[in-house]
């Protein structure tokens, strides 16, 4: 099953998208205006490859769990920004 569902962060609302997969922890990614915050399923070299401002963290179950987890990687762009933290990826 996918799911699509509007997600607040700091009062703006991004996209979340949710997919389910078989005994496994669901693939999860949040689009915001700056960029998008991504699960270890999606793979952060290609975003870097695209040029696009993303971070990728793991471990997560839920939109939640993805903006509350310690980022694991961010793009070049997304290291410009400084961002380092979930949130600010969003905002």
């Amino acid at each position: 099953m996918i799911t699509v569902s509007p997600v607040r962060i700091g009062g703006r609302s991004a996209t979340g998208l949710r997919v389910e997969l078989l005994d496994s922890p669901p693939l999860l990614l949040i689009v915001a205006e700056k960029g998008f915050l991504m699960c270890g399923y999606l793979n952060l070299e290609v975003a870097e490859n695209l040029g696009v401002c993303a971070a990728t963290v793991s471990g997560v179950n839920s939109f939640e769990d993805l903006l509350g987890a310690e980022v694991k990687a961010v793009t070049t762009k997304a290291q410009k920004l400084g961002m380092k933290h979930a949130v600010k990826l969003m905002l």
